[in-house]
Formats: structure tokens, sequence, C-alpha cells
């Protein structure tokens, strides 16, 4: 399954469950494994849920280290994914990322990175093909009772192509 074309189609392609679920099983199977989800996304900001769930926790009744990195991940790289739908075919990898766990996540966990006014700025600034550049995104992933459990940085490296 490819990518939407453009800004409005890839919205509604990720946050309609099932096209977003055909998609993560083709593309990103673990989070489909995990049952992570896309609850809002727009020009401000991308909020992704993962459940405390059997498929997400480790032996220590705690969401797995590695299904909050990764719904950390997308709800950054789903933010640069619609501008490159905006912005036109533009290259997309994580360069670095760090992870501040700060409490047990034992419940469902809201991902919010808000950088998308930070993140319009710098594909603006990609003028010309071959154009590069690095930028750094956070999420702060938060249990149901809007306590913060971890911090995450990822830094994307992105270059406009043809």
């Amino acid at each position: 399954m490819r990518l939407p074309d453009t800004k409005a189609a890839y919205v509604k392609a990720i946050t309609s469950p099932l096209k977003f679920w055909f998609m993560m099983v083709r593309k990103l199977p673990s989070i489909a494994f995990w049952g992570a989800k896309v609850v809002s996304l727009d020009d401000e900001k991308c909020i992704v849920s993962l459940p405390y769930r059997w498929s997400s926790q480790n032996p220590f009744k705690s969401i797995y280290f590695s299904a909050l990195n990764g719904a950390a991940e997308i709800s950054t790289g789903f933010l640069v994914q619609m501008l490159v739908a905006e912005y036109g075919p533009h290259s997309m990898l994580v360069t670095k990322f760090e992870a501040e766990f700060v409490k047990k996540s034992d419940t469902t966990i809201l991902f919010t990175c808000s950088q998308g006014n930070e993140l319009i700025i710098f594909f603006e600034s990609l003028q010309s093909i071959g154009d590069s550049g690095v930028i750094t995104l956070k999420s702060e992933g938060k249990n149901e009772r809007d306590e913060v459990v971890c911090r995450m940085t990822v830094t994307w490296s992105i270059k406009r192509k043809n």
C-alpha cells in the first residue's frame, strides 16, 4: 500500500482505523501487534495511543520499552510524513533516539508530539532538490492519570528529493 500523495489524504488514511491497521501490518507490523492507534493528527500535533495489553507488556506488568519507543517514534514520524505528502518527495531517517522513563507504564499511554509548526518552518527551509537537514522532535507519553511516564527525543535527517 502506497502512502497518499496529499496531506489531506494522508491524514484521512492515517486516522482511519482500518486503513491505519493495514498500512501498519504492511510497513510496521510491530505497531499493529502492539495495538497503537493515531488519536489525532493535524498541523500542530500528533497523538498516538498505546494500550496496556498482553501484546505490549513485559514480564514486570508494564509496557515493554520497545513498544513505548515505537509509539513515540511514530508520533513524530507521522507529522514528518504528513508534511512529505504536502511538500513533495523527501527521504527521512531516524539518526538519534533518546528515551527517559519516569514512571511505570501500566495503563494506556498517549504520546504527543506538538512541534508541527516548527516542522513546517523546517520543511520550508528545504527549498532545492538535495537540500537536507536534521530536526529533533520530542514526544511525551502520559498515562490515564495524566502523569508523564516517559519523554522521547527523536532526531530525523530529512533530504529533499526530486
